[in-house]
């Protein structure tokens, strides 16, 4: 059985590349049909937040990256790791290292120059005593030979044993290290195929002797290149790196935002498109590109536009409700509303401002569209076209655009001197969408009402 994970560490929100990861670990489960796990990696007692844990939990439930079985805490197996330490140190392939910070310092330094240390970093590897002073627990890295793993996006990687430190897998106050841990829950879990960023690809050199030392099977990995800007840099939150919650309080789409991230260092021919069941089908880690993938924001908009009108109406109405406080769930037009709304907007965030501008009236009038069409004499067709409201009962946009003609042809006017008057005085602007959709869906009298306050303030322009 094909079983991957993500293992977030819980200090801060859920970026979507971290998103991006766990999509491509979960989309390999369920195409073989076998479990993605989650697993907080809140070793770091410190820095580890609960609010971190939830938001991560919250975003997985929210993009429906439903995880298999219970989710692995690693601050709850302490015990497990100190037991696997001792079998290393039992067998002699790990030690007890008491260099002090200086003498660290000091070698730190020298290889920062390209020198040699004065002082090993081995120094205890052979030490048979004890000594009564602080340590830590130092891994027996080999001092000859090859360690390499093949990766599933770069190939087959090797490196001369050499080149990896005797590394820490337990610090002074006994609490164990990423490379340690790792290797001991993704054994214990069961891990076949890893799936992660390329920012672990040397980490993974560490953890594949560590797998070979307790005889274990090393599973397949796959190196994800990282996410850039649309310059080619590394991403800040100005470009898009933020919490995955905020593209909802911005207005995502979940099913927006996956289809945007799988396609970002993964592609099948030229699609764009794809749907939750599309991506299980289609996706294979093999095929994720060696190269670093660029963000681009025009590229999510014109995603969530078109997942914004493939949606059902009914949808739309409960995630405005829901997300922005918007409620249009008891207004008769509302179908017209939203329908109107699907071909203009980007984002919910986007459709829930105009709706608020449209059902509100305005309270302002942009000064530059008052200034170019609310002439004398168009004041007084608004004028005698309030009047001419009195006798009609239009209902639908395709009434309320009769009702508009037959006031044209009888006033013997051009549209201009109506239409973009009429949508001042219904939202402040010229900007909106279909005239006599929005006429119908504010309905007669609030019509008359937004064009009699326009009229009582006209001498103010």
């Amino acid at each position: 059985m094909v079983i991957t994970r993500f293992a977030p560490s819980p200090t801060g929100y859920l970026h979507i590349g971290g998103l991006r990861t766990a999509l491509f670990n979960w989309l390999w489960a369920k195409k073989n049909n076998g479990k993605f796990r989650l697993r907080i990696e809140d070793t770091d007692l410190s820095r580890n937040k609960q609010e971190a844990v939830d938001a991560i939990l919250e975003a997985f439930n929210w993009t429906g990256l439903h995880w298999d079985d219970e989710v692995v805490f690693q601050s709850e197996r302490f015990d497990k790791y100190k037991e696997y330490v001792k079998e290393l140190l039992d067998k002699g392939m790990a030690y007890k290292c008491y260099l002090t910070k200086e003498e660290l310092e000091t070698i730190r330094e020298a290889r920062m120059k390209g020198e040699e240390p004065p002082i090993d970093i081995r120094k205890y590897r052979d030490f048979k005593g004890e000594l009564d002073k602080p340590y830590v627990i130092r891994f027996k890295a080999p001092l000859s030979g090859k360690v390499g793993f093949e990766d599933g996006v770069k190939g087959k990687a090797e490196i001369d044993a050499s080149q990896v430190d005797d590394f820490v897998i337990a610090r002074s106050d006994g609490t164990p290290t990423y490379n340690f841990v790792v290797v001991i829950d993704d054994h214990e879990m069961g891990m076949t195929d890893i799936i992660r960023g390329d920012d672990h690809f040397t980490n993974t050199f560490k953890q594949v002797l560590v797998y070979k030392a307790f005889g274990w099977d090393v599973p397949k990995f796959y190196h994800v290149p990282m996410i850039h800007n649309e310059k080619g840099s590394k991403m800040s939150k100005r470009d898009g790196a933020v919490d995955v919650m905020e593209y909802k309080r911005e207005g995502y789409l979940p099913e927006a935002l996956l289809n945007f991230l799988v396609r970002l260092g993964w592609s099948h021919g030229d699609q764009e498109i794809f749907s939750i069941d599309e991506m299980i089908k289609l996706f294979d880690p093999k095929d994720i590109n060696k190269a670093p993938s660029r963000y681009n924001k025009e590229k999510l908009d014109w995603l969530n536009q078109h997942y914004i009108k493939n949606s059902p109406n009914e949808r739309i109405v409960k995630l405005l409700k829901e997300d922005f406080g918007v409620d249009i769930e008891g207004h008769d037009k509302k179908e017209i509303l939203i329908d109107e709304l699907k071909d203009r907007v980007k984002t919910l965030k986007e459709m829930a401002e105009e709706i608020k501008k449209m059902l509100s009236t305005p309270a302002e009038y942009n000064e530059k569209a008052v200034k170019k069409f609310l002439k004398d004499e168009v004041i007084s067709n608004l004028r005698e076209f309030l009047v001419f409201l009195n006798d009609k009962e239009p209902k639908t946009p395709v009434d309320w655009h009769d009702v508009m003609n037959e006031f044209l042809e009888l006033k013997g006017i051009k549209p201009k001197f109506l239409m973009p008057p009429l949508r001042i005085a219904m939202v402040g602007d010229t900007k909106g969408i279909d005239l006599a959709a929005m006429l119908s869906i504010l309905g007669k009298d609030e019509v008359k009402k937004r064009i009699s306050k326009l009229l009582a303030n006209f001498e103010v322009f």
